[in-house]
């Protein structure tokens, strides 16, 4: 169970957070930055991100509590959000959810400090990522050991995000373009078949299908 756990919540972080895309975006925005402020910025931003993922890991499902939402309910939204991010990766399409939209990057470009915006919010802590911290913690049904699965997997992820913009510039010239669109591909069917995973789930766990043959 908890091997099928962290399985699960490494996939769908590489899938939401993207390490290579924010590599990508990265080395972009701080072409003309020095080495030592580009280090810097890294490992910022990806604190900052670190700390608002955390606090929705802790508070997401006692907010949805405070709300009324429904597990089964949080699963099938969830899974709908997961399913249109891996769509956009399988078509190597940018979107919103988890990466900066061209308003955003123009406005970034203009920034002496992007650790913050756009780094550390919407590149590493979107709301692709968001959504699935939440929905993987509240999966766990508050199991602890599992929890603490999630929540490595998560600083896992983000650490390797820090070391994919660190080697950013060596990253872009290894894979290229067509490289980093295969591998976004790649995961976006697999996040695609986790997120109808999540949502049969929560159709099923809801009791709307009760009855039925």
């Amino acid at each position: 169970m908890m091997l099928e756990t962290a399985t699960v919540a490494l996939a769908t972080f590489f899938a939401t957070i993207g390490p290579l895309d924010v590599a990508a975006v990265f080395a972009a925005l701080t072409a003309n930055i020095s080495p030592a402020r580009r280090r810097q910025m890294a490992v910022r931003g990806s604190l900052i991100a670190s700390g608002v993922l955390l606090l929705f890991a802790f508070t997401g499902e006692m907010l949805l509590n405070l709300l009324g939402i429904s597990l089964p309910a949080l699963r099938t939204a969830g899974g709908i959000l997961l399913l249109l991010i891996g769509i956009d990766m399988v078509f190597a399409r940018t979107s919103g959810s988890t990466s900066t939209t061209e308003e955003e990057t123009e406005e970034a470009r203009a920034k002496q400090d992007i650790s913050v915006f756009p780094l550390a919010t919407p590149l590493i802590a979107g709301p692709g990522a968001m959504g699935a911290v939440v929905l993987l913690m509240a999966n766990t049904e508050g199991n602890l050991a599992l929890q603490a699965v999630v929540v490595g997997s998560l600083i896992a992820m983000i650490a390797f995000t820090l070391a994919m913009m660190m080697l950013s510039g060596q990253i872009d010239r290894l894979f290229g373009v067509t490289g980093m669109h295969v591998i976004t591909r790649i995961m976006g069917v697999l996040l695609a078949a986790l997120a109808v995973q999540f949502i049969f789930d929560g159709i099923a766990a809801s009791g709307l299908l009760s009855g039925t043959a």
